[in-house]
């Protein structure tokens, strides 16, 4: 489960954000209401410069710190990549340093948010970033499509599914599977 904490008044600053979450224990009472009903929490970075200005959790460096404060399995980080860039970027040291905090990682190219394949971010490097890692949990493409909806999702696909030889030509000619063999290819993570 994924919530967003509101909007801060720009005076609170980064201080103002932990203490505000942190009053009255409030992510370790989330935590323990996740671990009794079985559940994970996720905490969200999000970028203020494009879509949300105000958020508390503007930086992953900010929410990887409360998750790992509070130290349990059931609060963890959901790593938007496509925030992360926009607001930190070194997306590959994020990840390496994240590491088990990480519950979710959500995808979109920037500018634009849209599939991977579209933008600046080097897609099939984060895919290696991941495998390196040991991340197995879910990659979850929060974007818009730049064209055909089908394309995209193949080119999602691709970056996090393909063998890297495929996937370093993937990168240079976005066109894989070959537009035969797209049709054949079921859209399933492996």
């Amino acid at each position: 489960m994924s919530s967003l904490a509101g909007v801060l008044d720009d005076r609170a600053g980064r201080r103002g954000r932990r203490s505000l979450v942190w009053r009255g224990g409030t992510l370790a009472r989330v935590a323990q209401l996740g671990e009794r009903a079985g559940k994970v929490f996720m905490l969200e970075n999000l970028n203020t410069a494009v879509d949300h200005p105000g958020v508390p959790f503007a930086r992953a460096a900010d929410t990887l710190a409360l998750a790992e404060a509070v130290a349990s399995p059931h609060l963890r980080m959901n790593l938007d990549l496509y925030h992360a860039q926009i607001g930190e970027g070194n997306l590959i040291e994020r990840i390496q340093r994240a590491g088990p905090a990480i519950g979710e990682v959500q995808v979109a190219d920037v500018p634009g948010r849209k599939e991977p394949g579209t933008g600046e971010i080097n897609y099939p490097a984060i895919a290696q970033a991941l495998k390196g890692i040991g991340y197995t949990g879910v990659v979850g493409l929060e974007g818009r499509a730049s064209g055909d909806p089908v394309q995209a999702l193949e080119r999602f696909r691709a970056a996090f599914t393909a063998p890297p030889h495929d996937r370093l030509h993937s990168a240079a000619r976005q066109e894989w599977p070959p537009p035969d063999t797209a049709a054949k290819r079921p859209l399933t993570r492996r």
